[in-house]
């Protein structure tokens, strides 16, 4: 098998676009309009023109874990991701693996936190191991593997959902700068620093401050993932670790999923932790990057109100979509919610243009300019 190949499973299934018309038939079905009312108009409406928004830009969930069925789930390689992602009319899912995630459990709270240390080598067979499982997925499940900005644009023109091979966490490399080099070549093309259990490249957000932000290490491979073409996703960093590799930086960052503190669309929540400042968000935006928003929300128009938070302080520009989406929590617990989620940014009074930006258009730039 050739790891970083595209696979043949999609060339018979019918275009991403061909859901359109059943797109707009669930939106009117989901709104509770009466087919021939002004409401159930002005829904087809919004449905139609968040299609066309998805038609003419490449949308990108710029944090994913598949869904219930994906990558953090113990069930094999599977179409789910593509079936959903065409009902939804979603282009490209940045698709994660966690490497930590056999040490991690939930509180009473629910918060995802390591509760033991890992054996040593744990987490790296852990990593490739999910390697595998997205090398599966590519073969035979329907979605093409991006590997530069050229096969995320031939994927949006052939209507054929698209991934990029994520990690969320860098805990596997043990101090070996190679294996960043290893995953690379296995077709890999972001990556986020920290998570959920201490390592060597700095402070995370939930954790003790051992590191006073950013180590020598992390400075390392920040500067490996700009000279091996690596998108460097800065979620679960401190404020301290964020603003020290801002400094670094050469090329744009991402902090793929977040929302303000205090944000008052999402009300009192135990994330609060995982929120950032104005000040931080600021900071990502200011290399070029984008701060992408979750989906826990109560709702899809709280969800856009979240996402117009965030570009009050950053502008649209910088502004990502990046749901987190693992299990049925969030409101968009299922990608055929997709077109739903840009149709009320529409009615929100996100422009067109702007809509374009925030679901993949800041992401794609990043991309072009970490990745090529």
């Amino acid at each position: 098998m050739d790891c970083c190949g595209h696979g043949h499973a999609f060339a018979h299934q019918p275009p991403i676009w061909s859901g359109a018309a059943i797109s707009v038939g669930a939106m009117l079905a989901g709104g509770g309009a009466k087919p021939g009312s002004t409401a159930a108009a002005k829904s087809a409406d919004a449905a139609s023109a968040a299609l066309d928004v998805l038609r003419k830009s490449i949308s990108v969930d710029v944090h994913s874990h598949g869904g219930h069925t994906g990558i953090t789930s113990k069930a094999p390689p599977n179409g789910d991701l593509a079936k959903a992602m065409r009902a939804g009319s979603l282009s490209v899912a940045c698709l994660a693996d966690v490497p930590d995630w056999p040490v991690l459990g939930r509180s009473v709270a629910g918060a995802l936190a390591a509760i033991r240390t890992p054996e040593p080598g744990e987490l790296y067979r852990y990593h490739l191991d999910r390697l595998a499982w997205i090398d599966e997925l590519v073969a035979a499940h329907g979605v093409r593997r991006a590997l530069n900005a050229a096969d995320l644009e031939m994927a949006h023109q052939a209507g054929e959902p698209a991934i990029i091979a994520d990690v969320e966490g860098l805990d596997f490399l043990d101090g070996k700068l190679e294996r960043l080099e290893e995953a690379h070549a296995r077709g890999t093309r972001h990556v986020q620093l920290v998570h959920y259990t201490p390592n060597d490249i700095g402070d995370f957000q939930t954790g003790a401050v051992t590191h006073h932000g950013l180590t020598e290490f992390g400075a390392e491979v920040i500067r490996a993932c700009h000279r091996l073409g690596l998108i460097c996703d800065v979620a679960h960093a401190t404020e301290d670790m964020a603003k020290q590799a801002v400094k670094l930086a050469t090329r744009p960052l991402l902090l793929s999923h977040t929302a303000v503190v205090g944000s008052r669309a999402m009300g009192p929540t135990p994330l609060a932790p995982r929120q950032v400042s104005p000040d931080h968000a600021r900071a990502i935006a200011e290399t070029g990057g984008a701060v992408g928003v979750w989906h826990f929300f109560a709702s899809l128009d709280k969800y856009v109100d979240g996402l117009k938070e965030m570009a009050d302080i950053v502008g649209v520009d910088h502004v990502s979509i990046g749901t987190d989406q693992f299990d049925a929590r969030g409101c968009v617990e299922d990608y055929e919610k997709w077109v739903h989620l840009v149709a009320a940014m529409l009615r929100g009074g996100f422009t067109a243009a702007e809509a374009g930006k925030i679901a993949g258009g800041n992401y794609l730039r990043i991309f072009r300019a970490a990745v090529g």
